[in-house]
């Protein structure tokens, strides 16, 4: 599918795997309105090409919002979401039962907020015109290898993102009859903004881990193939690791 003339959404928009999309996209010709929380854009620097908006992906209404300034722009062809979040926490500790409304909020974010943006891009890229064999778009969601290796203490973030995972196969089935397309990355360590904030020691160490090539994935390279998917008009339903070989231990 070609991304000239047409726009595109992504959720995180502002920061680490979400600005290097936004960008990518831009970069091959897409109007990209990109939606995040207000403490996000305000430290963020868009590209060329891309619209920074406020928006909560558990807020449906803000999320329609977003939606509708894209579609009356050009026409709405893609979706990407990456907005999430993951503060480890451990089922029991010496407190007792950790928070339970954290664990709430976790999937809420990761998966019900995923669905939010899926489900209404959704509908608007099938009042689209359609083209070759069809199609009318194709919307991209972010998992984790941790989906698959959960590490102790990431119970609420391995379920949400298993979720994720577990929702792309009936969601490409449930749009086909639509033209689109539903697919979702899972990578391994990347080198975000979030990251790079446990030093150099602990990033080195968590490179050193990955069996090849022995460094930290960049969101640049995510956004590479979120692209190297949208241009892809015969893969669908499908979940692709971005990880170099990486499984992930207990700890």
């Amino acid at each position: 599918m070609e991304l000239q003339g047409t726009s595109a959404i992504v959720s995180g928009g502002a920061s680490g795997l979400g600005a290097a999309t936004a960008a990518a996209l831009a970069a091959r010709g897409a109007a990209v309105f990109a939606l995040d929380l207000a403490p996000s854009i305000e430290k963020a620097s868009p590209a060329s090409g891309v619209t920074l908006l406020e928006a909560d992906v558990t807020n449906p209404e803000q999320v329609r919002q977003v939606i509708a300034s894209a579609a009356e722009f050009a026409p709405l062809r893609t979706a990407v979401s990456c907005a999430g979040i993951g503060p480890p926490k451990r089922i029991l500790n010496r407190e007792g039962v950790a928070d339970l409304d954290l664990f709430s909020r976790i999937v809420t974010i990761n998966l019900v907020g995923t669905y939010t943006v899926l489900a209404l891009a959704a509908e608007a890229i099938s009042k689209t015109a359609e083209l070759e064999h069809g199609q009318r778009g194709v919307i991209v969601n972010t998992a984790s290898v941790a989906a698959f290796e959960g590490q102790i203490g990431q119970v609420a973030y391995s379920a949400s993102k298993g979720g994720v995972v577990g929702l792309t196969l009936p969601a490409a089935r449930d749009l086909a009859q639509y033209g689109i397309r539903v697919n979702t990355i899972a990578p391994g360590i990347i080198d975000t903004p979030l990251l790079a904030s446990l030093g150099e020691e602990v990033r080195s160490s968590l490179a050193a881990n990955v069996p090849f090539p022995h460094r930290l994935g960049q969101p640049e390279e995510y956004a590479r193939l979120v692209t190297m998917i949208v241009e892809h008009d015969y893969l669908n339903g499908e979940t692709i690791r971005m990880d170099g070989a990486l499984r992930m231990a207990p700890r």
